[in-house]
């Protein structure tokens, strides 16, 4: 996807006071996709939650967790998905944002070091022929995608012990190299070398 489409002004702020320019228009002309691929299908199938962020009509944002059985979300077709909204506390906010037509969802996925982001434009519905399709929805939240990419892994826990990412800085400890930065296509793009400064 085209920089110009992906950033805001502020965004490209930041992006020239951290030196991470290049990098920032590398990684959105590569992997930032118009639709799902296979593989991002298959990840959202596999998912047994997602956190949907909305923004209300004086533009607040605003963000929901909602979990379901593997399979809750549904994936229509590669540019469209279905988040059933359960019986809650019957606040609505999250409907009620939604209407507005802005969302975006995060996707952190079981079994795949890996974090899904999508961005799209959204419509609440309450019709009996779509909510059957989801067992137990009081409404559906149809997702159109708009940008769809994924985030470095290195931050997220073992969700399996609870133990803190090797990545995450602390005090008198230096995390090791992502992984990544060493792949060809950073060659000469990093702003500068990963610091070899301990944490006091």
């Amino acid at each position: 996807m085209d920089p110009d489409d992906f950033y805001s002004e502020d965004s490209r702020r930041f992006q020239r006071r951290f030196g991470t320019e290049n990098l920032a228009a590398h990684l959105s002309r590569r992997y930032v996709l118009e639709r799902l691929e296979p593989v991002h299908m298959d990840w959202i199938r596999g998912a047994d939650a997602v956190y949907l962020a909305t923004v209300s009509p004086d533009g607040q944002p605003e963000c929901s967790y909602k979990g379901g059985v593997p399979g809750f979300v549904n994936v229509l077709d590669d540019r469209t998905l279905e988040i059933p909204s359960y019986d809650g506390n019957g606040m609505f906010r999250t409907l009620g944002n939604a209407v507005t037509g802005r969302v975006s969802l995060l996707f952190l996925l079981p079994r795949v070091p890996a974090k899904l982001r999508i961005n799209g434009e959204s419509e609440v519905l309450t019709d009996h022929h779509v909510t059957g399709r989801h067992v137990g929805a009081e409404a559906v939240v149809r997702v159109f995608v708009r940008q769809v990419f994924e985030n470095c892994p290195r931050y997220l826990h073992d969700p399996a012990t609870g133990e803190p990412s090797a990545h995450c800085p602390r005090p008198g400890y230096r995390p090791p190299d992502a992984a990544w930065k060493q792949k060809p296509e950073y060659d000469g793009i990093l702003p500068h070398p990963d610091s070899e400064r301990v944490l006091e």
